[in-house]
């Protein structure tokens, strides 16, 4: 049983190591579009990822073109705030791909315009958040993915 993580330009170097560590947790692949908002080899990434990285199976893209060029056949769903459908509706299957944009601003706007019948979002229940930390969000998707494979 198998998923995709994808980050497109994440930015924060911890949030990264954390989510290659879940990665590794739960037989995921990690995939990194650059440009990134730090150095690959970041004290801070290797530190959330601890000693786990060597492990981690990562693939990395030059660009946004250069990874959906590389996986133009895959299925894929994206991650944003901007979603109008609940992350509970993914029909997961193996080897999906789950694309989830910088911490920042998410997702690039020309992205979600793009894939909007591939678009969820983790609901909110506050009026007083816009979204979740990107390491909690993919735990959430990935563990939720890994649920409906298993069932």
């Amino acid at each position: 049983m198998s998923l995709n993580i994808v980050l497109i330009e994440p930015e924060i170097p911890n949030n990264t190591g954390n989510i290659g560590r879940l990665a590794l947790a739960t037989g995921s692949r990690l995939h990194l579009v650059k440009p990134f908002g730090f150095e690959i080899n970041d004290k801070r990434l290797k530190r959330a990822g601890l000693d786990y990285w060597q492990h981690l199976e990562v693939i990395y893209y030059n660009s946004i073109d250069d990874f959906f060029l590389k996986n133009k056949d895959s299925i894929m769903v994206f991650l944003s705030s901007q979603g109008k459908v609940s992350h509970w509706d993914i029909n997961y299957t193996e080897n999906m791909f789950l694309v989830f944009g910088k911490e920042s601003v998410g997702l690039p706007k020309p992205l979600i315009e793009k894939h909007k019948d591939q678009l969820f979002k983790i609901p909110l229940y506050s009026k007083d958040i816009r979204s979740l930390n990107l390491a909690n969000a993919v735990s959430i998707i990935v563990y939720e993915g890994l649920r409906q494979l298993e069932s």
